[in-house]
C-alpha cells in the first residue's frame, strides 16, 4: 500500500483593516486581535495531527497564523514564495461599485476579462506555483502532514484546479473562509481526497471580505 501524506492548505486569520482595502502583497497588514486567536484555535485544532513540515507564504498574516503552529509542533516556519497572495491591480485601493474603484474609468480595462483574469494574475498561473508548493510540502511530510499558509484565491484555484474544475469563478462562491483549512490527501504521489474545515468558524464575523 502506497504511503499516505496529507497537505494542509491554511488560510490566515482575520487581518486588521478599518479602511477595508484590498491590501493583496502591500506589506504591514497583520492580525487583528480576533485573527491572532483564529490562528491559536487553528492551532489547537491541529494540535493531535502528524505535522511534520510547517510552510507559510512570506506576507505577515500568513506567517503570524503560522506562529501558533509552530509553537504546537516545534517546528520552524519555511517560508515559501509560492504561496503568496495573487497579484491584483486594484491592491491598495477600495473595490466596489460607487463608491469604491470601479467609478473610474481608468479602471474599466482591468474588468474586460474575467476568465484569465484581465485585473491580477492569471488563473493558471497561480495554480501551476501552488502546486508546485503543494509538491514540495508533500515531498518534506512524506508519510506525515504538512501546513502551508497561504490566502483565499491561490488556494481556491489550486483546489479547482485539483478538482479539474474551471478555475475562474465568482468570489463570492469561495469555498475557503478565515482561517479554513482546505486538505489534500496523497497516496504516494496520487490525489486521492480533498477536504475542508473550518476549526475557527466561532470566531467568523459576517460579512467577511472576499479575496482577503
Amino acid at each position: 500500500m502506497s504511503e499516505k501524506t496529507i497537505v494542509h492548505l491554511l488560510r490566515h486569520g482575520e487581518v486588521h483593516n478599518p479602511e477595508g482595502i484590498l491590501y493583496g502583497r502591500l506589506p504591514g497588514y497583520r492580525l487583528s486581535e480576533n485573527g491572532v486567536l483564529m490562528a491559536q484555535a487553528v492551532a489547537k485544532w491541529f494540535a493531535d495531527r502528524d505535522v511534520t513540515a510547517l510552510f507559510s507564504s512570506p506576507l505577515e498574516r500568513a506567517l503570524e497564523t503560522a506562529a501558533p503552529m509552530s509553537e504546537v509542533f516545534g517546528l520552524e516556519v519555511a517560508v515559501e514564495e509560492r504561496l503568496i497572495e495573487a497579484g491584483n491591480h486594484f491592491e491598495g485601493l477600495t473595490f466596489g461599485a460607487g463608491q469604491g474603484s470601479l467609478k473610474h474609468p481608468r479602471h474599466w480595462p482591468f474588468l474586460i476579462n474575467p476568465i484569465r483574469p484581465s485585473w491580477g494574475e492569471p488563473y493558471r498561473k497561480i495554480a501551476m506555483r501552488m502546486r508546485g508548493a503543494v509538491i514540495a510540502a508533500k515531498n518534506a511530510a512524506r508519510g506525515h502532514e504538512a501546513v502551508c499558509v497561504s490566502h483565499q484565491l491561490p488556494i481556491w484555484t489550486l483546489r479547482r484546479y485539483a478538482e479539474r474544475r474551471r478555475m475562474w469563478h465568482h468570489p463570492k462562491r469561495r469555498q475557503c473562509e478565515l482561517a479554513s483549512v482546505t486538505s489534500l490527501a496523497f497516496e504516494g504521489d496520487r490525489l486521492v481526497e480533498v477536504s475542508y474545515h473550518e476549526p475557527a468558524a466561532g470566531l467568523v464575523k459576517r460579512p467577511t471580505v472576499p479575496g482577503a
